[in-house]
């Protein structure tokens, strides 16, 4: 990418490395705005339990796609892209830099690298005449119907994954068109520089562990409590992230809150090496920053850099 198509810049990262804090020392300094890429802060209501910007950060910078759902919606992957795709541009066209922060993989990459993805909401009846038909005909009757009508998808899907042939026979139904032909991935043409922070992995658990208590002692149980209150229930997807689901056990009385505390503080941890799984650090797309050596402002003049550089790339900076 040249310097002719409008930057963005991406910060990623695990849980608790720091990104909301990088993310708003970078937006303040050059003007920018910040595009949530957290599948569970579009829930209002929810809070404590999923780290959101506070007030004061919320006032020292716009940010989007935060509070767009209720508890009991859910915004789709293809919603998510929809969405932060317009916020992109709206913060472009007022001259501003866009920022998309983030810890959750597949909304920043669905983003960055332009995933196509079928606007088809589930077809249960569909589905099930679908699942009728692989118990009369076999799963490679199945394969063989979906081989018909989308040879791609047929060759990329084992035919002993019924769910999948079936997802791909249904957006072939309802669209029209082979789910191969949606899928294909078109970039926006922004020029992109993706950052990625990390920290010491045993520091980044001593964060996590400080950061769940402080939870607890500002009031993460009573905000499950009102959440149950107003008529969500347990079993709600928004209801069963990571925190809520620890601290619901803990509220239905299966556990106590020590042992609640305790799991979530081992559930961050998996998520966490999850999380390093999306966001490799020998992915040469990503340029690195260790937070425990190195500081937002050397995040921010990368940055500045970046943002004159005539090539649109950036070498890592060292360590």
């Amino acid at each position: 990418m040249s310097r002719q198509e409008p930057p963005l810049v991406v910060i990623v990262g695990p849980t608790a490395v720091g990104k909301t804090a990088v993310g708003i020392h970078v937006a303040r300094a050059l003007d920018g705005e910040i595009v949530s890429a957290d599948s569970r802060q579009v829930y209002a209501g929810m809070d404590i339990g999923t780290a959101k910007p506070t007030l004061v950060e919320l006032e020292q910078v716009r940010h989007h796609l935060i509070d767009t759902n209720m508890p009991d919606g859910w915004l789709t992957l293809a919603g998510f892209q929809t969405a932060a795709y317009a916020a992109i541009d709206q913060i472009m066209a007022r001259g501003k830099l866009p920022l998309l922060v983030g810890g959750t993989g597949q909304y920043v990459k669905a983003v960055v690298e332009g995933w196509g993805i079928p606007h088809v909401p589930p077809q249960p009846a569909l589905r099930a005449d679908l699942e009728t038909f692989a118990d009369i005909y076999g799963a490679t009757g199945l394969h063989a119907w979906l081989a018909w009508v989308d040879p791609a998808a047929a060759q990329s899907i084992d035919w002993r994954n019924v769910r999948r042939v079936v997802r791909a026979l249904e957006v072939y139904r309802v669209s029209g068109q082979p789910i191969t032909t949606l899928q294909a991935r078109r970039p926006r043409p922004y020029r992109i520089l993706q950052i990625g922070l990390t920290r010491d992995r045993q520091m980044l658990y001593r964060r996590v562990d400080a950061r769940i208590e402080q939870m607890i002692a500002h009031g993460f149980v009573e905000e499950v409590e009102r959440l149950i209150q107003a008529g969500y229930g347990w079993d709600l997807p928004a209801m069963s992230s990571l925190g809520y689901m620890e601290i619901g056990a803990y509220l239905r009385g299966e556990c106590t809150l020590e042992d609640a505390v305790a799991r979530i503080k081992h559930n961050t941890r998996v998520f966490i090496r999850k999380q390093y799984n999306w966001f490799r650090l020998e992915d040469p797309h990503l340029v690195w920053f260790d937070l425990d050596r190195q500081s937002p402002d050397d995040v921010l003049e990368a940055v500045r850099r970046w943002l004159v550089d005539d090539r649109g790339t950036m070498d890592a900076p060292s360590r």
